[in-house]
């Protein structure tokens, strides 16, 4: 039999063992997490940011090129078959469309990726210019206009920009800290630019061609909003099916794109609007009732969507029904509120209502009557003059009151009927009988008389309260009494 001492080294033989291959085990993790982490520095190493290439790989993508090919052979094609009614799931031109629908949202992205590439280069030139034009195409415009010029007053922007942006970037020019751009890097954003105008083009390119097909796709939802907003909202949203999914106020803001006021006043810009304020309706709508308008489209084309998306209605009834819906619900604002109907009048010589009796009426009778104070105030004598609060008929005017003989404003107390409140007049009733159990602050507990001098005396029995109940055991200034024994 092996011993106590033999069994535990046996059990630390078999730890150290146990430790040995948990630590080449580790060993080989940590090799393989170093290897990752060399080859992902690598990779960040190659990948050169100052390239567009490395950054913006979309048109020279086979998926790009090859639905590009595909949108101009069909714009090509004489639309002889946009008709055709319902649109079968496995049809090449659905599979298209659905396929530049994407696309369309790729081109965005794209046109994002670019716009911070030719923002990070131009930024050494013009830093302000990124914040007085927000919008991605515009501004590459803009950029490839102005390039290295220092002096923007030489460099014309008409048509590029409202006026008004086009005053403030030229006074913040003046004002700029930048520098011009080397040779080369001015090159790269000025291909950066290009490449944003070519990505914009291409993009208008698929949303026209989804745009003459809507009519077979989504026949409710251009019935409502138009082909041309239907194809904007379809391809911002990445399709027919994902824009059924989107809730209503989603919708209204799809294409929104953020306006610079350029410090004027932002009471008539509309906002919250994308592509749906291009719609005929939304023009049509007068400018108090825009925004409830745009709140109504949004939520008639979500349901238009969802109609198209299941192929409940290929003929489009149900968005014509929805249109005209929409149609009469404006209308309906902007009709006048109704006539105020005229009040026939009472019947002449007829006696007024009369009112209930009772206990109830006559209190509140009593409560509102006029007071015989109030009627003096409102009395004047023939012949007297007026008393008044500031004297020579200044201030307000006492009436009657006062002028029996006297200068004062006298009136006879006369007892009210109103029924003063228990809890009030117990109050009342103890606070007058605490305030007359006290004496006088001058009167002295002290005497003096010729026989012993000073003498103590209670101050209660000069004044008559030594007796009755004052002389109880629950008097107030009472004291306790020796009894003589008998």
């Amino acid at each position: 039999m092996a011993t106590l001492e033999d069994s535990f080294l046996a059990d630390l033989d078999e730890l150290s063992d146990n430790e040995a291959e948990l630590d080449e085990s580790d060993g080989d993790d940590a090799k393989k997490d170093d290897e990752d982490i060399d080859m992902d520095m690598a990779d960040l190493e190659t990948l050169n940011y100052d390239d567009l290439d490395s950054v913006s790989k979309l048109q020279k993508s086979q998926r790009y090129l090859d639905i590009m090919q595909k949108v101009g052979e069909a714009l090509g094609k004489a639309s002889d078959e946009s008709e055709k009614g319902t649109v079968l799931e496995d049809d090449p031109e659905y599979k298209l469309i659905v396929d530049c629908n994407q696309l369309s949202v790729d081109i965005e992205n794209e046109i994002a990726i670019v716009h911070n590439f030719i923002r990070d280069k131009y930024r050494l030139k013009f830093q302000e210019l990124e914040s007085l034009v927000n919008h991605p195409i515009d501004y590459a415009r803009v950029v490839k206009k102005i390039g290295n010029e220092t002096d923007l007053t030489l460099v014309d922007l008409e048509g590029l920009l409202p006026s008004a942006i086009i005053m403030v970037v030229s006074v913040t020019a003046l004002t700029t800290k930048g520098s011009p751009l080397p040779e080369d890097v001015l090159q790269k954003t000025l291909e950066a630019c290009d490449r944003a105008l070519n990505l914009d083009s291409a993009r208008k390119k698929v949303l026209d061609f989804v745009e003459s097909k809507m009519g077979s796709i989504a026949p409710n939802l251009s019935a409502i909003v138009g082909s041309a907003v239907a194809a904007k909202l379809m391809g911002t949203a990445g399709g027919l099916s994902a824009l059924a999914k989107m809730p209503a106020c989603n919708v209204q803001v799809l294409g929104h794109k953020r306006k610079n006021l350029a410090g004027f006043s932002s009471a008539t810009s509309q906002s919250r609007v994308g592509y749906l304020e291009q719609t005929e309706i939304f023009q049509s709508t007068p400018p108090a009732l825009k925004s409830r308008a745009g709140r109504i489209l949004a939520a008639k084309s979500t349901l238009a969507a969802r109609v198209d998306a299941t192929r409940g209605d290929p003929s489009g009834t149900n968005g014509k029904a929805l249109r005209e819906e929409i149609r009469k619900k404006i209308e309906k604002w902007q009709e006048p509120p109704p006539a105020r109907q005229p009040k026939p009048l009472p019947v002449p010589d007829s006696e007024p209502k009369k009112r209930r009796g009772g206990r109830r009426l006559r209190k509140m009778k009593e409560r509102y009557a006029v007071t015989d104070m109030r009627k003096l105030a409102n009395r004047m004598a023939f012949g007297t003059p007026e008393e008044s609060s500031l004297g020579d008929g200044l201030g307000e005017g006492y009436g009657m009151l006062g002028q029996a003989g006297s200068n004062r404003l006298r009136i006879s107390s006369v007892p009210s009927k109103l029924k003063i409140n228990p809890t009030i007049a117990k109050k009342l009733k103890e606070r007058n009988y605490a305030g007359g159990a006290t004496t006088s602050g001058l009167t002295s507990s002290l005497a003096f008389t010729p026989v012993q001098g000073i003498e103590l005396c209670n101050p209660q029995q000069a004044l008559g309260l030594g007796s009755g109940t004052q002389s109880t055991y629950f008097s107030e200034s009472g004291t306790f009494s020796k009894l003589k024994k008998i």
